[in-house]
């Protein structure tokens, strides 16, 4: 899915409750891997969805699988370096274990798959990805990056609040 069509569950309006989480992934002292942080500081700086809980990290971990289950929705946002991403991408995550489990990179779908197990239930979950291009130890977006991000703002700023 792409930035074109917002479905249900998919407008950050709906994120506006006290059971959703907005979940921004990355390092801002990475360049293009602080998008995720990004946004949500600009949610904080606009008074966006002030009723949803935000938070920021830097890698997700089995632990956030609690985290998430107490929660009706939510919305993770992370940046990529994936080839078929233009821009943003908007998409449904479906529950599924991966070696990543193993790792220091736990992915969002291992994530809502270790909550559904350990919890017998999971929230619906979205995945916001925004496409960066450098990773260097280094402190602000590169201009193509900060140009995704206000792709993504655009994305929301249409809506009602």
């Amino acid at each position: 899915m792409s930035a074109c069509g917002v479905e249900r569950g998919q407008r950050l309006a709906d994120y506006d409750r006290e059971d959703c989480l907005i979940y921004g992934i990355g390092n801002v002292g990475r360049q293009d891997d602080g998008l995720g942080w990004a946004l949500i500081d600009w949610l904080e700086e606009t008074g966006r969805c002030a009723r949803a809980e935000v938070a920021r990290c830097y890698q997700l971990q089995l632990e956030d699988a609690d985290r998430i289950s107490h929660k009706r929705r939510v919305l993770f946002v992370d940046a990529t370096r994936v080839a078929d991403v233009d821009d943003i991408r908007i998409e449904a995550v479906a529950p599924r274990m991966d070696p990543s489990f193993t790792s220091h990179a736990v992915s969002v779908p291992t994530i809502v798959a270790t909550c559904e197990c350990c919890f017998g239930r999971a929230p619906e979950v979205q995945l916001l990805t925004i496409k960066g291009y450098a990773w260097a130890l280094k402190i602000g977006l590169t201009a193509d990056a900060a140009r995704n991000l206000g792709k993504a703002k655009t994305l929301f700023q249409g809506e009602r609040q």
